[in-house]
């Protein structure tokens, strides 16, 4: 019995000779030999040199010599065209036909300046348009009249961009030859029971010039 207990001390502190199978118990035996990170080692990088031939290179010279003489060159400016009137169209405007018809006859023959002076007194109700027709009477040199004062204050605008136009056109004391008010296309309103109001207005705008007649006369005097 003595024999037997001391050959299994013996056996028990024998060393363990055999090998871990997996993966863990190698990492705990301390087997298992955890890989190192590479250092990065920079190395410096050649460029590649392009091969030029001479024949691009003169092309390249000769186009650089060639841009500075296209910079120097003057810009032409398109000089715009002067005339001798000055037009405002405007179409579709929500205004009466017959109330602008009245108020073209009204202005036509006077400046600008004066047509917009005669015109803004109406939108205070102080002087009447003359109109035709069955329309009351006002007071005043005149059978019939109203105040238009939605299409007198349309026209105000035009006629400010008209006086604009002469401007530009250099144009001392513009007058008002043409005056036309003409029926737009009506679209029509909500269910289709009404038609709206549209207009056509073109005015036209010419220099005064004195008339020669009058001066001829003058000198005979």
């Amino acid at each position: 019995m003595l024999q037997k207990e001391a050959n299994i001390k013996v056996k028990n502190k024998m060393p363990n000779t055999e090998k871990p199978t997996t993966i863990v118990q190698q990492k705990k035996s301390g087997i298992v030999d955890t890989p190192k990170k590479k250092e990065k080692i920079n190395m410096p990088v050649q460029k590649e040199k392009k091969i030029v031939s001479p024949k691009v290179e003169e092309d390249a010279e000769v186009e650089n010599a060639k841009k500075p003489e296209e910079k120097q060159k003057p810009i032409q400016k398109k000089s715009k065209v002067k005339r001798d009137y000055a037009v405002v169209n405007a179409k579709s405007v929500p205004i009466s036909t017959k109330h602008s018809m009245a108020i073209c006859r009204f202005i036509k023959g006077k400046t600008i300046e004066k047509a917009i002076k005669d015109l803004e007194p109406v939108l205070i109700k102080k002087v009447a348009v003359p109109m035709k027709g069955e329309i009351p009477h006002r007071k005043g040199k005149m059978m019939s009249g109203r105040y238009p004062q939605k299409a007198v204050g349309h026209f105000i605008t035009l006629l400010k961009s008209l006086e604009a136009n002469a401007a530009v056109n250099e144009l001392d004391e513009p007058v008002i030859v043409e005056a036309i008010a003409n029926l737009a296309p009506r679209p029509f309103g909500r269910f289709g029971k009404t038609k709206k109001k549209r207009t056509h207005v073109r005015l036209k705008c010419v220099e005064k010039k004195e008339d020669k007649k009058k001066k001829n006369r003058g000198n005979k005097r």
